[in-house]
């Protein structure tokens, strides 16, 4: 037993507002513990985001006793189990102990238990299904403290059984282990997932889009990415060429510069062309926005090499915009081989992160003014006058601009 951690002293375990929570669920003989991501994410010493709780309560005990305490009460799955308590803002996913009845890979059948061994069994991986009382005290029943201690990712009992109960969890062994794992995969649950690779196809886009960008998101997502690759998975999860080269090279230039990792831009890296990206961004079922920027970095119309002028920057600054010419730079950057070539790529970015674009300083007025009918022409003339401009580094100087448009005007009439 003294090898069983406490996480008694968790900031988010010991706040008024989890104290709230877990005093309304715990009196009157009443039970709860915390579940999942906390226990594991606090034993590790990495930051807890969601706190989720368990209870053999019933979810209508559950709501009675958070509403008797003074907090909201949610009803956020009942035919799971789940009710979400709101505490100073703050939500916390109290779901009833459960068991599966019936299952059909992609969503589940399940009775309420009043076993934590019961609910423990049905939990995808070891180190997901550790429990932790008020106190902080730890409770382990599928050895996930041992696996979660060597970095080990691994299914709780039977992993094709664990699989056929949710295809999902396929895509969430790559992911937990590029977050949590160390070294290689788990062999028996790698076998199974590639196994059962086709049934990938019978989930929705939304979910597999949520994993594959988590996974993206890790600290080094290569040789998680590479597994999947030789396993068969990723090409039933992204069908097409990858540039495996390139994309291990943004990868580690986010970790030698120390950038956020940008799972949509590591996507890019890793897909062939825009033809791809395009079918990617349908089958996950990208927003619109994820979309066109996914799109808009694989279609580059101007020259990007790190030695790029100033002027030449700033043009396609003015023409794309910074966040585009960025997508840009990294992905052309992740092509270079030339490692000594990196003080330049960073420049760039550089460049880009300072520039404020100018506002060019001529209107339809001023055009009419020139001698020019009001209509299509006007917008023509201001084009052409506005590419000068925009060719001669934004030039202020009021009488070039004035000449120039008299040239132009005089050219069109």
């Amino acid at each position: 037993m003294a090898d069983i951690p406490s996480i008694r002293n968790e900031p988010w375990l010991t706040a008024l507002k989890t104290r709230a929570v877990m005093d309304a669920l715990t009196r009157d003989g009443g039970a709860a513990r915390f579940v999942g991501g906390c226990v594991r994410n606090a034993i590790l010493g990495v930051p807890v985001e969601d706190v989720d709780i368990a209870t053999p309560l019933t979810p209508d005990e559950v709501t009675r006793r958070i509403e008797a305490a003074g907090l909201r009460a949610v009803a956020t799955g009942l035919e799971h189990g789940t009710v979400t308590a709101i505490s100073e803002s703050t939500p916390y996913e109290i779901t009833t102990l459960r068991r599966d009845v019936s299952t059909d890979g992609r969503r589940a059948t399940v009775a309420f238990s009043q076993d934590w061994a019961e609910d423990a069994q049905r939990r995808d991986f070891t180190m997901n299904a550790l429990y932790a009382d008020a106190d902080g005290h730890v409770h382990d029943m599928v050895g996930g403290i041992a696996d979660l201690r060597a970095r080990r990712v691994r299914f709780i009992g039977d992993a094709s059984r664990r699989i056929a109960e949710d295809y999902l969890r396929i895509l969430r062994l790559f992911r937990f282990h590029a977050w949590y794992g160390q070294g290689e995969i788990d062999a028996e649950g790698l076998r199974a997932c590639a196994d059962a690779r086709a049934q990938i196809a019978t989930l929705s886009g939304e979910r597999i889009q949520k994993e594959m960008l988590r996974l993206m998101a890790a600290d080094d997502p290569v040789p998680v990415m590479r597994a999947m690759a030789a396993s068969g998975v990723l090409s039933v999860v992204l069908p097409g060429a990858h540039h495996f080269e390139r994309f291990q090279r943004l990868c580690q230039a986010d970790t030698d510069s120390f950038f956020q990792a940008d799972a949509l831009l590591r996507l890019g890296a890793l897909v062939g062309d825009e033809a791809q990206a395009r079918e990617a961004s349908e089958r996950w079922r990208l927003s619109n926005a994820d979309r066109d920027r996914l799109s808009g970095m694989l279609s580059i119309p101007v020259k990007v090499v790190s030695y790029l002028s100033v002027i030449e920057v700033r043009r396609a600054l003015y023409r794309h915009g910074a966040a585009r010419f960025k997508d840009w730079v990294r992905l052309k950057w992740a092509e270079d081989t030339k490692a000594s070539n990196t003080v330049q790529w960073r420049t760039l970015l550089a460049l880009a992160d300072a520039w404020t674009r100018p506002v060019f300083p001529l209107k339809g007025p001023d055009v009419m003014a020139a001698g020019v009918p009001q209509g299509p022409l006007v917008g023509k003339v201001l084009g052409e006058v506005e590419d000068w401009w925009i060719d001669s580094d934004f030039t202020d100087d009021p009488f070039s601009l004035a000449e120039r448009l008299k040239a132009v005007v005089q050219a069109t009439i």
